[in-house]
């Protein structure tokens, strides 16, 4: 298939590599004229602008979006909404408010064009790993663009299967999800993140305690860590990354500890609000993420090293 993607930083320009190499076109547009050039050094085709980008793929088009919440993605959608034709789809797949989707998707298809939220999940890893995508839109669309996601996706030997789904619907094995209408996919993406706040929460003020473990106690917590990456029931990938970056530098020392949050904890919390749901847990990660700004510990400097991990957000002194 051929699919424009614009904006190519830490995940757009990855999700259009891994698309050409599974043998998808890829026309791409970034402010950034080198990342442009990157792109097109290994085969994608450049565009100076998002009316080149629209002008460059076949009817009917797909554009993947992947930029920062907020304004500057409002304004591309406007902008490409007057380039679109009916029978186009445009792809969200950035970190947006799940609200702004449905909105979003309302106007698009006063233009007949389809609105698609998808969730992204990988990082600065998906272009290994592959990207789990929680999409939310028609499904018909869904559908017409399937080999986009299964490219992108992971893939079934990613995981083991799970016992008691034979007949079950293919692609969640796959990596990916139609969650349901427009706003799901985005809704989806935020529990996920909301979720992803409290585990690594708690995996940090385990560290923590173990670092401060009381004498005669005195625990090298790089090799805890590796241990536990194999047969434990904590094992995951966020302890991998933890494991890895405490094997660099085992105090964390390089790390300042005032952990950020890009958003998606909040709307999580605003959410459970609105509709009477309990999550203290992970309230108290957001919380814990404010009270951080003002003072640092080791299960801050936890947080940074797994953020710095899966997502290359940077938190160095």
């Amino acid at each position: 298939m051929e699919i424009g993607i614009v904006g190519l930083g830490r995940m757009g320009g990855n999700i259009a590599r891994r698309l050409m190499r599974a043998g998808h076109g890829c026309a791409v547009f970034d402010r950034d004229p080198a990342a442009v050039a990157s792109l097109a050094a290994e085969g994608a085709r450049a565009a100076d602008g998002l009316a080149a980008l629209v002008t460059a793929l076949p009817a009917p088009r797909t554009v993947w979006l992947m930029l920062p919440a907020g304004a500057v993605t409002e304004a591309a959608l406007a902008d490409l909404a007057g380039l679109l034709s009916p029978g186009d789809a445009m792809i969200e797949g950035g970190n947006s408010f799940w609200k702004d989707s449905v909105r979003r998707a309302e106007t698009l298809a006063a233009r007949g064009v389809d609105y698609l939220d998808v969730g992204t999940s990988g990082g600065v890893w998906g272009l290994a790993r592959g990207y789990c995508l929680m999409i939310g839109g028609k499904e018909a669309t869904v559908r017409r663009l399937d080999p986009v996601w299964r490219a992108l996706a992971p893939g079934e030997d990613a995981a083991p299967p799970t016992p008691g789904r034979d007949g079950s619907d293919p692609r969640p094995a796959a990596g990916y999800v139609h969650c349901g209408p427009n706003g799901a996919g985005h809704f989806a993406k935020m529990v996920h993140n909301g979720i992803e706040y409290g585990m690594m929460q708690a995996m940090a003020e385990g560290l923590d305690l173990l670092r401060r473990a009381p004498a005669p106690l005195d625990f090298r917590i790089e090799e805890v860590t590796e241990a536990w990456r194999r047969g434990s029931v904590v094992a995951s990938w966020l302890l991998d990354l933890t494991a890895q970056a405490l094997a660099q530098d085992p105090e964390l020392a390089g790390y300042s500890g005032h952990v950020g949050d890009s958003g998606e904890g909040r709307w999580t919390v605003d959410t459970a609000v609105e509709n009477g749901v309990p999550v203290p847990v992970l309230a108290a990660s957001l919380f814990a993420r404010f009270r951080s700004r003002g003072e640092e510990n080791f299960a801050d400097k936890a947080l940074s090293a797994m953020r710095k991990g899966f997502g290359g957000h940077l938190e160095t002194k």
